[in-house]
C-alpha cells in the first residue's frame, strides 16, 4: 500500500471512551488557533472514521475541534455488552463523547448514510445540543403528502440487494464471508463498482484503507446491526427519533 497521509492509519492519534459501556475510538483534533467550534463527524456503512481522513485537517484548520468516532461495533470500536447496533445507541453514544466525555454545552453535527439518521436523531433527541446539522448522501425523513408525486423515491434495485440481504440474513451472509480476503472483497465492491462509488473514485490503496477493518469477522458480522433493525424490532433498544423534520438549521448535499 502506497502510504501517503490519506491511507495511513497512524495519521492521526486514536484516543478511547468508556463511559457507555464498552470501549470507543476517536479521532480528536482541536482547532489550530484559539478555541474551536465542536464538528462531529458521523460516518455510515462501510465505513469507519478513516472516511473522514482527508478533512479533518482542513477541519480543524477552519477553526473546528474535530471529533470523529467509530460507531459501537465498527473500526476500533468495541461491541457494546447490550448488544444493539441501532440509531438511538448511536446517537446516545456521541452525546455521551461529546458532551460527557469532553465537555462540550454546542455541536455542530456531520453525517451521512448510516451517520445521517444517527445526527438527525440527535437533533431531536438533544435540541438544544446540537446547533447545526450537515447531512450529505443520508436517508432523510420521508412525508407522504409532501413528496406525493415526486419520482424516484425508492432505491433503485440494485441498492436494496445488499440492505435485503443483511437485514434479514446476516448471520449466513456473515458465515458465507468466512476469510479476511473474502470480508474485504465484499466491502471492496462498494467502493469500486456499486452505483454510488464511481469506478476509479477511490484508488486501490483507497480501497484497501477503507476495507482493511472490515476483515475482522466481528466487525464485519456487527456492521450488519443497523440493518437488522428495519427488519426485526427486537433489535433496537428504543424506537429512534426520526419521523420528523428538527428544528435545527440543516444543510442539505446530495452527489
Amino acid at each position: 500500500m502506497d502510504m501517503h497521509d490519506d491511507v495511513d492509519a497512524r495519521r492521526f492519534h486514536v484516543h478511547r471512551s468508556s463511559l457507555r459501556g464498552f470501549d470507543q475510538a476517536f479521532v480528536y483534533e482541536k482547532a489550530e488557533r484559539g478555541s474551536g467550534v465542536a464538528l462531529l463527524c458521523v460516518h455510515g456503512w462501510p465505513e469507519s472514521k478513516r472516511i473522514f481522513w482527508k478533512v479533518i485537517a482542513p477541519f480543524a484548520a477552519a477553526g473546528f475541534d474535530v471529533i470523529v468516532p467509530d460507531l459501537r461495533g465498527f473500526g476500533d470500536s468495541g461491541q457494546p455488552t447490550d448488544g444493539f447496533y441501532d440509531t438511538s445507541s448511536h446517537s446516545k453514544d456521541m452525546y455521551s463523547l461529546v458532551h460527557d466525555q469532553l465537555g462540550y454545552d454546542k455541536v455542530v453535527v456531520l453525517g451521512g448514510d448510516l451517520g445521517g439518521p444517527v445526527i438527525q436523531d440527535m437533533a431531536l433527541r438533544y435540541p438544544d445540543f446540537v446547533d447545526r446539522m450537515v447531512l450529505f448522501n443520508s436517508p432523510l425523513p420521508f412525508d407522504k403528502e409532501r413528496m406525493a408525486g415526486i419520482d424516484g423515491t425508492r432505491a433503485p434495485r440494485e441498492a436494496a440487494d445488499y440492505f435485503l440481504r443483511q437485514g434479514i440474513d446476516a448471520d449466513a451472509l456473515a458465515s458465507e464471508l468466512s476469510t479476511p480476503d473474502e470480508r474485504r472483497r465484499y466491502i471492496a465492491t462498494f467502493y469500486g463498482s456499486r452505483f454510488w462509488a464511481h469506478p476509479g473514485t477511490f484508488d486501490q490503496s483507497a480501497i484497501d484503507f477503507h476495507c482493511e477493518p472490515f476483515a475482522d469477522a466481528t466487525v464485519l458480522r456487527a456492521s450488519f446491526g443497523g440493518y437488522e433493525t428495519v427488519f426485526h424490532p427486537s433489535k433496537s433498544s428504543e424506537p429512534t427519533m426520526m419521523g420528523h423534520n428538527a428544528s435545527t438549521p440543516t444543510l442539505v448535499l446530495f452527489g
